[in-house]
Formats: C-alpha cells, structure tokens, sequence
C-alpha cells in the first residue's frame, strides 16, 4: 500500500509513518499542509504513481480551521479512485458530512484518539485505501442524530416549516400572524401542530416554544 500523509504536527506525522513502515507500507510522501498536499499528489499522478490512500488532518496551516478537509475533498473529485482518511481532533459534524457527500467508497473519518489503537489505525487505513470505508463510531453517533432531527422537520408542512422559522427569530403569535398575513387563530393551529409533531407535550409547558426553535436551529 502506497500512502501520502499530510499532517503539520512533525511528531504526529513521523509517527503515522513509523507506524505503516513498519507494517509493511510504503509513505511515498509526507507535507505540512493542504498546499503541498495538492501539489504532490498532482506530481505523483503526472508521473502515473498516484498513491493508494492520502491521510489528512482536517486542520492545517495556514488558517487551522478546513485546509485538509477541503483538499481531501479537491482530490476525491480530481482522482476518485484515490483512497482519503481525514483525522480530526474531535467530531465536526460538517466537515464529515462535507466529506460523505458523494460516493462513500474510498473514504474514511476518524479521531486522532483512534491513532492510539495501531491495529484498529493499520486496518482503517487499509480498508480505505482498498475502497472500503473507515467511519469513527462518535461521527456515526452524531450524524445518525442529526438525520433524526432532519427526519423530524420533514414532517412539516411547508406553512408549519415557515413559521417555525419566524419563531426562531423570536416573533411572537401575531407577529407571525401579521408577516405571514393570516389571523391570530391560524398561527395558533400551526403551532400547536408543530409541537405535536416534534413530539413536545403540553406537559413541557412554555418551553415547547423553545425546545422547538432548538430543534429547528440543530437541523
């Protein structure tokens, strides 16, 4: 297995490589950054050697916040047969979902924590760069819960999806009322539908409105 490693943390980049040599893998190349990354792998396929899988860290220089990820993103659209691994510090839930969008085939997610078991790090990486998939268990978790919220709000009617948006930002019954040009009444009705429907019961009391925004605002 050939692989590419982009990691700007020195210590965390030698021993990512120590550990796939010593198995048996071959690191073709190692950078600090999203930059260099894209330009090595453009080199590596200009000279027909593209590497079987790239493991990235989501944060890289020179802004730390989505470099990695971007690029990893770039190259699955540019090369989709190249295997990526993105690592990150803890779950961001749109960098994954960013990352999942198109073919799962060929891609993985995982916490830099998982590193610390090399047999479970060994096999993610093998199994992307086979075409397989490598999701850490807390991205499953949080984007399992995300779908579920999403699932919730597709119950609602458009009308109800409207004036759920009003009331997130804080608009009272008739204000809604007045914006969306019907009576108080009516508003009334798609509130309380929107409260059965996201499953809040009376007994949750003046903070069905608020646990109601929250779910819309967590979508």
């Amino acid at each position: 297995m050939r692989v590419v490693i982009a990691e700007d943390s020195v210590l965390l980049r030698e021993g990512l490589t120590r550990l796939l040599t010593d198995r048996g893998h071959e690191v073709v190349a190692g950078v600090g950054d999203a930059e260099a990354l894209m330009k090595t792998i453009a080199d590596l396929a200009g000279t027909g050697g593209l590497p079987d899988v790239v493991v990235a860290d989501v944060r890289m220089p020179p802004t730390h916040t989505d470099e990695g990820v971007r690029a990893a993103v770039s190259l699955r659209k540019a090369h989709p047969g190249l295997g990526v691994l993105v690592l990150s510090q803890y779950v961001e839930e749109r960098y994954a979902t960013e990352l999942l969008a198109g073919s799962t085939r060929g891609v993985g997610y995982l916490l830099k924590d998982r590193v610390a078991d090399v047999r479970e790090f060994v096999d993610a990486v093998v199994r992307v760069a086979e075409g397989g998939t490598a999701l850490d268990p807390e991205v499953v978790t949080q984007l399992l819960g995300r779908s579920r919220k999403q699932d919730v709000l597709a119950r609602l009617t458009p009308r109800e999806r409207e004036v759920l948006a009003l009331m997130a930002e804080g608009r009272t019954n008739s204000a809604i009322a007045r914006q969306l040009v019907v009576s108080d009444g009516a508003v009334e009705k798609h509130v309380s539908n929107i409260f059965l429907k996201l499953g809040l019961s009376p007994s949750d009391g003046d903070h069905r409105r608020v646990l109601a925004v929250l779910t819309y605002l967590n979508s």
